[in-house]
């Protein structure tokens, strides 16, 4: 009998709207993409709303240059969008410093990292090798000094590439992936990754270098030492003619105001061109899904192609229970990004060769709490945010981070549940080697009817053989 059949019992509620869902009339590209950036806040390790805020000072010195409705537009997204290669680098920044990668991502913000002195070494001193003892500290502080210049031209690289990458998979203007490559390129031409100089940096480039710095200073230590900066660093990090606009928006007022605002995600919506709207079809939400996917997964090594073998468990479970199209659509999207929230876990917690402590593992508890929250920010994204937040929920109670039992977990939540823990143990994590299909089959089915769904389990073991090999996946599920 096929197991759709044979599920008729345990039958309840989808809770997923019929019809397509997130229909493009009711949802504009920008809704979604201004929130996405919440992750790659998360990834930087800055606090959320970073990027809209950032995005809010960029556009507000592009109006003032009298930039037209069409680039108002493209430098719009790439502000949105200009951390979106961050997480490509956080492995290799990880072994480099030996330390906490999104520790020292949003520490060094706030430092001249171009200058050699007091500030750049406190930082060294700060974010190398940390935990490590003592003369391990020191040789990893000669060596990462002895290769400062390389390692960090590489960084930005490898963050400029797939930042530019990502904005051209999500079908983005070239201006836009072009602004993204050259973020990191200072006026001075000491900036990374081509040492570009002066008029040479894209304008919007120079545009989001200056409004990014604007608004780390502003949320640390406040507008007047935010100014400062700007003026001290004008003529070698910055366009000095973009200081001088940024001067006149603060003398005028305008420069901060409602960047503290409640509404900030609505305020930065509405800052798009109306002429440049875009409404979300339903191609460009599957491109914007699966590059998403990809800044999650670039985290590490061991989350290469997670979330797409999440997506294709979750897809295979859900055709052979008989859903809908539609219903197998909106699964497939959810499970793509159902780890955002892994964006702001440390690769020193992903990576960890060993059994994490109790300490690291509430860290990771809390990764699905960051994904339901940003998806939820996301108008018509309701039931996506409340699905990618119950990924590692148990029908017992014993999972997290709600502890949600069986009677609150619905069909979607299940089938994601499973195909998350299938993924992850056919896939290779950094204290062991990938199990065998028939092993994985093996651990699951013990964790039926206790805790996982024994429908989904069917469904997935009879079709589980035919799934795409997997790649290095997760190394956070305990």
């Amino acid at each position: 009998m096929p197991v759709a059949q044979s599920a008729a019992p345990f039958a309840q509620p989808l809770g997923i709207p019929q019809g397509p869902p997130h229909s493009p009339s009711v949802i504009r590209v920008s809704e979604i993409i201004s929130a996405l950036s919440y992750a790659l806040d998360l990834t930087e390790g800055q606090p959320m709303g970073h990027s809209v805020r950032a995005c809010m000072i960029g556009m507000r010195i592009g109006r003032h240059l009298g930039l037209g409705t069409s680039d108002l537009g493209d430098l719009y997204y790439a502000l949105l969008l200009k951390d979106a290669g961050c997480s490509s680098n956080s492995s290799r920044l990880f072994h480099t410093l030996n330390a906490d990668e999104i520790r020292a991502k949003g520490d060094v913000k706030t430092t001249d990292w171009t200058r050699v002195g007091w500030e750049s070494l406190q930082y060294a001193v700060t974010h190398v090798a940390t935990g490590a003892p003592f003369l391990e500290r020191v040789r990893t502080l000669v060596r990462v000094a002895a290769k400062q210049q390389t390692e960090s031209c590489e960084l930005a690289r490898i963050r400029c590439e797939r930042g530019a990458s990502i904005a051209r998979l999500m079908g983005f203007p070239e201006w836009v992936a072009a602004a993204i490559h050259s973020l990191d390129e200072h006026w001075n031409g000491r900036g990374y990754p081509d040492g570009l100089r002066g008029k040479d940096i894209p304008l919007f480039s120079r545009i989001m270098l200056l409004a990014q710095t604007l608004e780390v200073f502003l949320v640390n230590r406040g507008p007047e030492a935010a100014l400062d900066v700007a003026r001290q660093r004008s003529g070698r990090w910055f366009d000095p003619e973009l200081v001088q606009a940024v001067e006149s928006l603060a003398l005028m007022g305008r420069l901060w105001r409602d960047l503290d605002s409640a509404h900030i995600l609505s305020d930065v919506i509405a800052l798009e061109p109306e002429e440049r709207q875009v409404m979300a079809d339903e191609e460009t939400l599957d491109r914007i899904c699966l590059a998403f996917a990809e800044v999650i997964d670039a985290k590490s090594p061991f989350t290469y192609r997670h979330s797409n073998g999440v997506a294709d468990a979750a897809v295979t479970i859900s055709r052979g229970l008989g859903l809908s199209a539609p219903e197998i659509t909106f699964i497939r999207r959810v499970s793509l990004l159902h780890d955002l929230g892994k964006l702001g876990v440390s690769n020193t917690i992903l990576e960890k060769p060993g059994k994490l402590t109790q300490e690291e593992f509430e860290v990771v508890k809390k990764h699905p709490y960051h994904s339901y929250e940003i998806l939820r920010r996301i108008r018509g994204f309701e039931e996506m945010s409340r699905v990618a937040g119950a990924h590692h929920e148990r029908l017992d109670g014993s999972g997290y981070f709600r502890r949600w039992n069986a009677d609150q977990l619905s069909l979607p939540m299940r089938i994601v549940a499973v195909a998350d823990v299938y993924d992850a143990l056919v896939a290779k994590r950094p204290y062991r080697d990938a199990m065998p299909v028939e092993t994985a089959l093996d651990i699951i089915r013990k964790e039926t009817p206790r805790a996982l769904d024994p429908r989904c389990y069917e469904v997935l073991a009879s079709a589980a053989m035919n799934l795409p090999s997997p790649g290095l996946a997760s190394g956070t599920v305990q």
